[in-house]
C-alpha cells in the first residue's frame, strides 16, 4: 500500500468520473460538481442511471459465472471506482470463499475509500493498488503480491476502457497484462457503444465536463478487443443480454455492450 502522503491533492472543483459514476449509481461520494454533470446527463438520458445499474448487475452475473462455473480464484479489477454494492470481492467471496482480488485505481477519492475495499473473508484476500491502466507492467508488478501469475486470472475491466481512444492502445493494455497469466485466464469488460443517438449525446456532454474523458466504440471495435480470445456465449452483447437472470428488467437492451473471453 502507498504511503498516503504520496496520493494526489483531492480537487472538488473538477467533475471526475469515478464520482460521477456514483451518484448515478445512489452513492454519497461525489460533491456537487459531480451531480451538477450527473444531472445534465440524466436529463439527456433519462434512462443513463438505470443503465449504470444495469451494468454493475452484468458485473455480478460475470464474477458469478467466473467464480463459480469457471472456477477462478484470482481476480485484477482495474478502474474499480468507489465502493458500491456488490463488489467485486463481495461477489467472487460468496461464490467461493477463497478467492483473492486485487483493485487497481488512480483516483484521490477512491484512494482515500481504499480501506473500505480492503475487505476479505477468513479464507481470502484482497488488496488494493494504486497505479495507473497505461502502466500496466507497474499493476503486474505489484498485483504479483497478492495473485500467483501460475494460476489462471479473471482480468475485469468494467467501464474503463472508453477511456482510452485509441484501440491499439487498448488492446496493447489488455494483452501486456493478460500475457503475464496462464492459459485458462479471463478477460471481462463492458463500455459503452455508439449504437444509440441519446447515448452518443449524453457522452458529448460527460466530455465537456468530465475528467477523463470518455469515447464510444461500435460494438465490431469491442469485438476486436476479444482478438485471440474465446469469447464465452453469448459473446458481445448488450449488458442485460449477457446470460440475465429471471429479473423482467434484464430483457432491454441498452448501448452498454459487454462479454467474456478466455485465453487458450
Amino acid at each position: 500500500m502507498a504511503d498516503p502522503t504520496d496520493f494526489p491533492e483531492l480537487d472538488t472543483s473538477v467533475p471526475q468520473t469515478a464520482r460521477i459514476w456514483n451518484y448515478l449509481l445512489g452513492g454519497k461520494d461525489n460533491f456537487v460538481v459531480d451531480r451538477a454533470v450527473g444531472d445534465q446527463i440524466v436529463e439527456s438520458l433519462p434512462q443513463f442511471a438505470e443503465h449504470a445499474r444495469l451494468s454493475r448487475r452484468y458485473l455480478v452475473r460475470a464474477v458469478r459465472y467466473l467464480a463459480g462455473e469457471a472456477g477462478i480464484t484470482q481476480f485484477l479489477d482495474i478502474g474499480t471506482g468507489l465502493p458500491t454494492a456488490d463488489n467485486t470481492h463481495e461477489v467472487a467471496q460468496a461464490t467461493n470463499p477463497h478467492a483473492k482480488i486485487v483493485y487497481v485505481d488512480n483516483d484521490p477519492l477512491v484512494l482515500a475509500h481504499a480501506r473500505a475495499l480492503l475487505t476479505s473473508t477468513p479464507q481470502g484476500r484482497t488488496a488494493y493498488l494504486d497505479a495507473d491502466l497505461y502502466n500496466p507492467d507497474k499493476i503486474l508488478e505489484r498485483a504479483s503480491e497478492t495473485l500467483d501469475p501460475e494460476e489462471p486470472v479473471a482480468l475485469m475491466l468494467m467501464g474503463i476502457l472508453g477511456h482510452v481512444e485509441s484501440d491499439e492502445e487498448a488492446k496493447r493494455i489488455i494483452d501486456t497484462l493478460l500475457a503475464r497469466f496462464p492459459s485458462g485466464s479471463y478477460f471481462a469488460m463492458y463500455d459503452g457503444s455508439d449504437t444509440d443517438p441519446a447515448v452518443r449525446e449524453a457522452t458529448r456532454i460527460w466530455n465537456i465536463s468530465a475528467n477523463p474523458k470518455y469515447h464510444l466504440r461500435t460494438p465490431e471495435r469491442i469485438r476486436s478487443l476479444f482478438d485471440g480470445l474465446e469469447l464465452v456465449e453469448p459473446g458481445v452483447v448488450p449488458v442485460t443480454r449477457w446470460r440475465p437472470g429471471p429479473d423482467a428488467a434484464d430483457a432491454a437492451e441498452i448501448s452498454q455492450y459487454c462479454a467474456v473471453g478466455r485465453k487458450p
